[in-house]
């Protein structure tokens, strides 16, 4: 598989990319040299490994919920812009 200049300049397209033709040819020869390494992983035997989606272990570490005491209302809008009845004030979005 290989980038060809006309796939650099579709890409530049939708990514609204205004490329000079050295700028074109250079990515084309930039993005060809990549996929060619990356060719070299299916030089590789992974008859024997199993397929993972991380290299180290990963586990949630969890916690007990605990039920703890809420702020009082005072201590909750002492920093709030506006408070009116016990909620949050905010400006309206719908006119």
């Amino acid at each position: 598989m290989s980038i060809q200049t006309k796939d650099v300049e579709h890409v530049a397209k939708l990514a609204r990319l205004h490329l000079t033709d050295d700028e074109r040819e250079m990515f084309t020869e930039q993005l060809n040299a990549i996929l060619q390494y990356a060719e070299k992983l299916n030089e590789l035997n992974t008859d024997d490994i199993a397929p993972t989606t991380h290299v180290l272990h990963l586990s949630n570490v969890m916690r007990e919920d605990e039920v703890k005491e809420s702020l009082p209302p005072e201590m909750v809008f002492r920093n709030a812009p506006d408070e009116e009845d016990g909620q949050f004030k905010v400006p309206a979005v719908l006119e």
